[in-house]
């Protein structure tokens, strides 16, 4: 499987964003994965629509955006017009998750759906059939710079089984959280196709390295 890497933009400086996304996508990266966290569904607020506008007038990435926040459907079109070109929400967080995901749909744009470490993986199995991505959080969300939880490539594992059962071989299977080169290999193996590493880019002397590394030692697990 190709393996996509989506730097996380909670990670750059976000004093020169416009400079930061130009050497990301320089660097090779496949996406840029952005987290819109609304201080309710996890402790801690990071940036919405207005940024991800600004944004998207300066880079030609794919927009990954992840939605930590309740009530997620009240945003979907605001997401849309601000430039997002997927949009990933938490199963725990949609009192509606299948109004949602057609929400998405609606606008053109690749629907996703999250799960946060404590919950289990049946509950995003029925969703598959409907699903463009799925994401694996190997961390609480909330928060950047959390160690990897390795015993959530069962989850992983168990999706991607899911997935072949189904035919979707095109489904996008994320992990994030703690993503590096040292824990990229366990997330390959687990039938990850796609991995969100922020700190492991971001801030580094070589963001082209690391994106190469993270995506070589993840694909030769």
């Amino acid at each position: 499987m190709e393996m996509k890497i989506s730097p996380s933009l909670l990670a750059a400086d976000f004093a020169r964003l416009g400079e930061e996304l130009k050497e990301i996508e320089a660097a090779g990266a496949d996406m840029l994965h952005l987290d819109v966290m609304d201080g309710v569904f996890v402790p801690n607020i990071s940036f919405g629509m207005p940024v991800i506008a600004s944004l998207r007038k300066v880079s030609r990435l794919f927009f990954d955006v992840h939605i930590m926040i309740v009530d997620p459907i009240r945003y979907i079109d605001g997401l849309a017009k601000a430039g997002a070109d997927g949009i990933t929400f938490h199963v725990e967080a949609a009192e509606d998750v299948g109004a949602v995901i057609e929400r998405i749909k609606d606008h053109g744009l690749k629907a996703g759906l999250t799960l946060r470490p404590g919950t289990p993986v049946e509950k995003v199995l029925p969703w598959l059939p409907r699903l463009d991505i799925l994401l694996v959080m190997t961390v609480e969300p909330g928060f950047g710079g959390q160690s990897f939880m390795a015993g959530m490539m069962d989850k992983v594992s168990a999706i991607r089984r899911e997935a072949r059962r189904l035919g979707r071989e095109d489904l996008l299977i994320q992990v994030d959280g703690g993503v590096d080169r040292d824990t990229a290999a366990a997330c390959g193996r687990a039938g990850a196709n796609c991995l969100v590493a922020g700190s492991a880019i971001f801030g580094k002397a070589d963001y082209a390295a690391q994106v190469a590394a993270i995506r070589a030692a993840a694909a030769g697990a």
